[in-house]
């Protein structure tokens, strides 16, 4: 990238977001963030921005509102879709940091569905992003283990925490023009929303019910569900 062009848009959002902006100021990047507002218990981009003097917006991201022509685009836990226009005007200099070793696991609660499915091993994937969610050529993936006792908030933030630690290599990957590698035409896509509606159902065998009860737990959100009754661990039941 010419180095008087360092031109870089961030749509970003949570402690991923944020830590990636860090890392963008760091390499002195001239940045715009789109993000989203955030509830009280989510790190907060928007307030980072402003620490820093970032300009921001909450709106989505559109060929009609962006601040300038990036050379590259990044995405750290955007919740929008990217229309084909946004992905075409940096010739597909657009990625994406996604919770999962895709194929598998592509679309939302990709850490929890790996919980209560039993995984043993799941991972994060650096892509390039193009209109199919989830389905770009893949940069690069790392796997790390699940372990027993992991909770959804335990897994979550160590595999985010990990991931970043990756941004500035997928970054620069991006930037060379490194094509990728194409997907799989295989996988598995889970829709936005909590897991079963974040109930406990007796009917499954007692392994999947110890899994679910941990892959809910995530304060402040809600524990699993039996009833109406909150089930904090097994012997809740």
């Amino acid at each position: 990238m010419d180095q008087n062009n360092k031109k870089i848009i961030l749509c970003g959002y949570n402690w991923s977001g944020c830590k990636a902006l860090e890392l963008l100021l760091e390499r002195n990047y001239e940045v715009f963030v789109y993000t989203h507002e955030s509830p009280w218990h989510v790190n907060n981009l928007i307030e980072f921005c402003n620490y820093k003097k970032i300009k921001f917006t909450t709106e989505k991201i559109t060929i009609n509102n962006l601040p300038f022509l990036p050379n590259v685009i990044a995405s750290i836990y955007y919740r929008d879709i990217f229309d084909q226009d946004i992905i075409n005007i940096v010739n597909k200099k657009i990625f994406n940091l996604h919770p999962s070793l895709l194929p598998e696991y592509r679309g939302c609660s990709s850490l929890t569905w790996a919980i209560i499915n039993g995984e043993t091993n799941c991972g994060f994937t650096y892509h390039y992003i193009e209109k199919e969610v989830d389905k770009g050529n893949i940069i690069f993936q790392v796997e790390e283990k699940i372990y027993e006792f992991d909770t959804q908030q335990s897994l979550y933030s160590r595999i985010m925490f990990k991931s970043l630690e990756y941004f500035n290599k997928a970054l620069d990957m991006v930037i060379i023009g490194d094509p990728g590698k194409e997907q799989p035409n295989k996988g598995s896509f889970y829709k936005r929303g909590c897991p079963y509606n974040g109930e406990l159902n007796l009917k499954w065998d007692v392994n999947k019910q110890k899994r679910f009860i941990k892959a809910m737990i995530n304060p402040p959100l809600n524990p699993a569900k039996l009833e109406g009754r909150d089930i904090l661990s097994f012997d809740d039941i």
